[in-house]
């Protein structure tokens, strides 16, 4: 019972120190600001993916607002094997490994990021011994990873700048 009573007191007693990050003027200036970023093109096909998952996360109005930031992306991705049929010798499955790098510039100030960092994703698929449904399975893991980095950063951005306002 004692315990039950030192939880509600902890909960009542910090329940004004959380507010939601996109909750009040505060959210409204947050989302403001992250339709404001401009997404640079990143290239390869993994980057046309990333960046109009991007593009829609940041500013899904599809409105068009005057960018306060802007957003340089590096992508690497590598392909694994982990799992071979001993028999045939032949890789059953697949991992896509994706690493972005991101920077946030102010446009005014395009000399030392805002923001920055990395983040890392991994899709697995099944390998069979057609060749392009291999394929096809290899570019559906590549979007997979591009849409979980494009969430990854977007969360970041907003944390990120929501403690900076």
């Amino acid at each position: 019972m004692a315990a039950l009573a030192l939880a509600g007191t902890l909960a009542l007693s910090l329940g004004g120190c959380f507010q939601p990050m996109y909750g009040g003027l505060a959210g409204e200036q947050l989302r403001d600001d992250l339709a404001a970023i401009k997404v640079e093109p990143v290239p390869d096909r993994l980057g046309h993916y990333l960046g109009n998952e991007l593009i829609f996360a940041l500013n899904g109005t599809g409105s068009t607002v005057i960018p306060k930031y802007r957003l340089v992306i590096t992508a690497r991705e590598r392909v694994s094997s982990p799992l071979v049929d001993t028999v045939t010798a032949r890789a059953t499955a697949g991992t896509v490994l994706v690493d972005a790098e991101y920077k946030l510039y102010s446009v005014t100030d395009d000399q030392k990021p805002v923001l920055e960092g990395v983040a890392v994703a991994a899709q697995s698929y099944d390998r069979t011994s057609q060749r392009f449904a291999n394929q096809r399975a290899a570019r559906d893991a590549e979007i997979r990873n591009a849409k979980v980095i494009a969430d990854q950063i977007r969360t970041r951005l907003a944390a990120g700048l929501a403690r900076k306002a």
